[in-house]
């Protein structure tokens, strides 16, 4: 079997960073968050924290930056004044997700992949949500605030991340369903069970992709 990529979008607090790592530990393979921020700065030279500043949310207006053209699909050279823009930055981590649906079996968290990786035959993407009583208990449980700061986290959090997927998709709509293979509410069946039907789809639909390349 190729190599294949499972990208998780996922509700604050659903429990979709949870799944990701559960999914890595059983099929044996890498999960890519923040490692990603890492390894942009790495090959970039660009200080790991500008990568974090700008971690699935856009800076300044929002407003003001969907004014903006389309980011540009290529990585701007070091001598460019639009080195270390935003939308350069996007474009780093960009390549560096396309290069590992290239090259490797893993497991990416956000950071748009469903998107960027679209078109690619070996991608299985996933959203995850749960209803928001259910994310602000595993909230509140996880990170030890009330439940006021847990509905403020979950409102301001998933609002950025909706924004900063509309920008860098020109528009796109981070909960489509049609954006993804699968669009799972964890509460339903619960996290472990999440990732078994992941599991089995995985292998439905790389199955099918490896029956339909023989036929042809």
């Amino acid at each position: 079997m190729r190599n294949y990529v499972i990208t998780i979008a996922r509700g604050f607090g659903s429990g979709g960073k949870d799944i990701a790592t559960m999914l890595s530990q059983d099929l044996g393979i890498p999960v890519y968050e923040k490692q990603i921020l890492q390894m942009a700065s790495e090959v970039s030279g660009i200080a790991e924290g500008l990568f974090y500043d700008v971690d699935e949310k856009l800076k300044g207006s929002y407003l003001t930056n969907m004014l903006k053209k389309v980011p540009f699909s290529t990585v701007a050279e070091p001598s460019e004044k639009d080195f270390i823009s935003d939308v350069n930055l996007f474009n780093i981590q960009a390549e560096i997700i396309r290069n590992l649906a290239n090259t490797e079996s893993c497991v990416i968290i956000g950071k748009c992949a469903d998107y960027l990786l679209r078109n690619y035959e070996n991608v299985i993407s996933v959203y995850v949500e749960a209803p928001r009583e259910d994310c602000v208990k595993s909230i509140v449980s996880k990170l030890r605030v009330d439940e006021d700061e847990a509905n403020q986290m979950i409102h301001r959090t998933d609002k950025y991340r909706a924004e900063y997927y509309k920008y860098y998709t020109g528009g796109g709509y981070w909960t489509n369903p049609i954006n993804y293979d699968m669009t799972l509410n964890s509460a339903r069946i619960g996290r472990k069970k999440c990732v078994e039907l992941i599991k089995d789809y995985i292998k439905i639909k790389l199955d099918t992709k490896e029956e339909q390349g023989v036929q042809s």
